[in-house]
């Protein structure tokens, strides 16, 4: 078969033949129709992700959208290395899979599932959101903070605070129901002044982070709260990505002088039972109010030249 095969941590992946997968007996064969380049591909791809395995050749993508033997057209995750879902075919397990109803695109699907999982798991499954409370996203102009704002807004979220460095990007997500944006332009007093006056105006409960380095660093100096006499107020600070930096330096003051409980969303602190609950529930809704997200589309053949291209949109190959 055809598939994007990765030779080396430092190299983008190249179009060529591979072996076929051949699945065990609790293995599904699936025949993919739309995998999507999502940064965790990317992360896993370079060795760098906490994932990785280090095996090498490998062939990238974590899910998709494929048919199986039986005709069925499922949104699948991807079994075990070597076999991704950058390829002709993969391999998966039924309790990885999702029917699809004929109403909604491969590559639409294939784009939308991993950033809106990325979110719609780390409110439901570890921030345990309650509608009415007030989110702030952190790095929210990217395909998976754009979702971000959809789902928080339309699960009830009171207010919804938004910051990146794509000040277009900012002003179309309040088109999108975001109620104030931060440029993370701004120098780091102004920056640490910013937050401070959101997390107070807009009574933050909750912080979705998919930055982590110095932008979460200004966050921290926000939070912490001088003198004795104050009171304390409850922030789950969830922390989904590491755009800007995989470290942060934390103060020991920053958590004793406030509410704040930090905690982490992604594969290893869900779940996968847990984490395909909750995209089987967010599927329902993306099918009965569809959400918007920008997707490029290309064949599989060209992913070496695209793998480093810079876009908002998200990149869906197609075999």
């Amino acid at each position: 078969m055809k598939a994007a095969v990765v030779h080396s941590f430092d190299e983008p992946p190249r179009y060529e033949d591979f072996a076929d997968p051949a699945p065990n007996s609790d293995e599904l064969l699936v025949r993919v129709r739309a995998a999507a380049l999502h940064p965790i591909v990317r992360a896993l791809a370079s060795g760098k992700h906490y994932g990785s395995s280090g095996q090498l050749p490998l062939i990238p993508g974590v899910d998709g959208v494929g048919t199986l033997d039986d005709g069925s057209r499922v949104y699948f995750g991807a079994a075990h290395p070597p076999y991704g879902s950058f390829a002709e075919q993969s391999l998966t397990v039924r309790p990885f899979t999702l029917r699809l109803p004929d109403s909604i695109d491969d590559a639409i699907v294939a784009a939308l599932m991993n950033p809106a999982m990325s979110s719609w798991a780390a409110l439901t499954e570890r921030a345990h959101f309650q509608p009415g409370e007030s989110i702030l996203i952190q790095g929210a102009t990217g395909a998976a903070g754009s979702l971000a704002v959809q789902i928080c807004r339309r699960r009830g979220a009171s207010r919804i605070v938004v910051t990146g460095r794509n000040q277009q990007a900012l002003d179309e997500l309040r088109s999108l129901g975001a109620d104030a944006a931060i440029s993370l332009t701004q120098d780091r007093a102004a920056l640490v002044e910013a937050f401070r006056d959101a997390l107070a105006t807009y009574k933050i409960d909750i912080i979705l982070d998919y930055l982590w380095g110095s932008p979460a660093e200004a966050l921290f100096e926000a939070i912490v709260q001088k003198g004795l006499g104050h009171q304390t107020r409850r922030l789950r600070y969830i922390q989904i990505g590491s755009a800007a930096g995989p470290s942060v330096s934390l103060p020991a003051a920053t958590l004793r002088s406030s509410g704040l409980e930090l905690l982490g969303s992604g594969f290893g602190s869900v779940s996968m039972d847990r984490i395909l609950a909750a995209l089987a529930v967010f599927f329902q809704e993306a099918v009965r109010e569809p959400f918007k997200i920008d997707i490029q589309t290309a064949p599989l053949r060209d992913v070496e030249r695209l793998w480093h291209e810079k876009t908002d949109a998200r990149l869906v190959f197609q075999p």
